[in-house]
């Protein structure tokens, strides 16, 4: 049986060699490895400037639970958490524009 640190490596690999070959053949571009988990797709922006986009990959272990062990990581909470902060976010910022217009309108209407 293989350890976990083998599990998680090999999946890794896995999921950076499909990344590497998807990008590779669908934009035709070279995919350059610059860690164990990262490679850096060389890009051009919209005035012809040299950038990269950076994918790394990972395999998340969890949080540990005080006991020297981890709770497992769970992708779907965490996917839920992430979209409850950008509607929370765009509330806030839906609440502030209204407390603007509402200070332009009470100013107007004092003028």
């Amino acid at each position: 049986m293989a350890s976990k640190a083998t599990l998680e490596n090999g999946l890794r690999n896995q999921f950076l060699s499909f990344i590497s070959q998807v990008v590779s053949q669908e934009m035709e571009i070279d995919v350059l490895p610059v860690s164990a988990s990262e490679l850096a797709i060389p890009c051009l922006d919209a005035e012809n400037n040299e950038k990269f986009v950076l994918v790394k990959v990972s395999i998340p272990r969890g949080t540990r639970d005080g006991e020297g062990g981890y709770i497992p990581y769970d992708g779907y909470a965490a996917n839920e958490a992430y979209l409850e902060e950008i509607a929370s976010k765009a509330q806030e910022r839906a609440v502030k524009k209204a407390m603007k217009e509402a200070e332009k309108g009470k100013k107007a209407k004092e003028e």
